[in-house]
């Protein structure tokens, strides 16, 4: 009798530490395998910030300046957001070239590059600043120009495309309301702007795209620019300079959205450009310290 008690006893124990076992192997599957390292997920990589962040904010709520060309009428006011309307992709005769009427948000080149562009010059005090301020970074840029401008300064405007920057088309009246116009007054705006830029320019100058005032794009507008050779340009950094919110805000603003690849919008006329020339300045030394370089929208 106490030999069989002994057995009884030995196989409780057995059976006890078994169903321990089983216990901590079924507990296992909900954790980390038996023999195996934890999974490590590695952090994401930040965007490298060029600009550093600042407590200031853009203001929102002040009206749009008038623009103060001399043979541009007022524009109304719109906003500068990026433009990404009416993105159907096709392709316009010219001779035997194509030209896309796909709007263009995209930097040519790969890596770390930076497209940038100015809008509603040349302006005879502010476009001399941009274009010395690119020249110390060897930086290049599009500009989009008013056709009354051009016109009126032809000279920076040979200057312009002798320092081996780009012509964008920038319309006659800068009417942000232009889609809403008829095909005839829209090939007029597109059509005759392209040709006292190309003119002011000289004969071999080349215009490369068309912008519309404020990003206001349509079928129709698009169609028209690219049949006259010209791609429509959008942007992805509005650095809201015309808005005059600041150097800080306006940094704040193209820090916001920046990174390889962009498009960054900032003028060089329609009024008082001293904010945005200040801004340039900084911004072109963080770009090359942060390793960028200056390249064109893409075509």
């Amino acid at each position: 009798m106490a030999l069989t008690n002994s057995v009884k006893g030995t196989l409780a124990v057995l059976a006890a530490t078994l169903a321990g076992t089983a216990i901590a192997g079924c507990g296992a599957q909900h954790g980390t395998p038996s023999g195996s390292a934890a999974m490590v997920v590695p952090d994401v990589p930040r965007r490298p910030s060029v600009v550093p962040e600042q407590h200031s904010a853009p203001s929102s709520s002040s009206p749009r300046p008038v623009r103060a060309t001399p043979t541009v009428p007022k524009a109304r006011s719109a906003s500068h957001g990026p433009s990404r309307k009416h993105h159907t992709a096709g392709r316009a005769s010219l001779g035997r070239a194509t030209t896309s009427d796909m709007i263009e948000h995209a930097a040519e080149g790969r890596g770390r590059s930076v497209a940038l562009t100015f809008d509603d010059g040349p302006d005879p005090r502010w476009t001399p600043k941009v274009l010395r301020l690119l020249a110390q970074h060897h930086a290049k840029a599009t500009f989009c120009e008013i056709g009354p401008n051009a016109r009126a300064n032809p000279g920076l405007v040979k200057r312009i495309t002798a320092a081996g920057h780009r012509l964008c088309d920038h319309s006659v009246h800068h009417d942000e309301q232009q889609s809403h116009k008829s095909r005839d007054y829209n090939r007029h705006e597109i059509v005759d702007a392209q040709r006292e830029i190309a003119a002011a320019a000289g004969p071999r100058a080349k215009l490369w795209y068309y912008r519309a005032p404020g990003g206001d794009f349509s079928p129709a507008i698009r169609d028209i620019a690219a049949a006259r050779g010209l791609r429509p340009l959008g942007w992805t950094v509005d650095s809201e300079d015309w808005k005059r919110p600041g150097v800080n805000a306006i940094l704040n603003n193209i820090n916001a959205e920046l990174r390889p690849g962009a498009v960054v919008l900032m003028h060089d006329a329609g009024g008082d450009r001293s904010q945005s020339v200040e801004a340039l300045r900084i911004l072109l030394d963080r770009l090359d310290a942060a390793g960028y370089s200056y390249t064109f929208p893409r075509r």
